[in-house]
């Protein structure tokens, strides 16, 4: 039986002067295919309940640990929050904004976790690993 969970996942983007408006919406949906970017006072916001496409991203990359480490030193609560690059998202690539900001600002993510708890939520999108490699908590 698969778990059901419930999420609601907010991003923000600024879209400066000297940026397209498209470019910073191609760079949110290649990284959350389902947010459907809405142009409002200088920034673009959308909305996901799935993290399954970001969750391949991170697989893909081999960077669980970073990710976690990200998400655990963001918690607050039912909630935890990252900050990716644009120019990576752009090119379809998670790369996690951490120290200085950008000039052209980042991309905001913040996650609030309805069920299960968010520990799991983070399991189930990041693993734990051991040498690299996901760990499966079953067995």
């Amino acid at each position: 039986m698969s778990t059901i969970y419930s999420v609601d996942v907010q991003i923000t983007a600024p879209v400066h002067d000297t940026e397209v408006a498209d470019r910073v919406a191609d760079a949110i949906t290649n990284v959350f295919p389902g947010a459907d970017p809405e142009h409002t006072h200088g920034e673009l916001t959308g909305e996901v309940h799935d993290l399954s496409h970001f969750s391949e991203l991170l697989h893909r990359q081999e960077i669980l640990d970073t990710a976690r480490g990200q998400f655990f030193e963001n918690l607050r609560g039912s909630t935890f929050s990252f900050d990716l690059k644009k120019q990576a998202a752009f090119q379809g690539v998670v790369n996690f904004a951490v120290g200085d900001p950008s000039e052209l600002g980042e991309i905001h993510v913040r996650v609030r976790v309805e069920e299960p708890d968010v520990e799991t939520y983070i399991d189930h999108v990041a693993p734990p690993t051991d040498e690299g490699r996901p760990v499966d908590p079953e067995s």
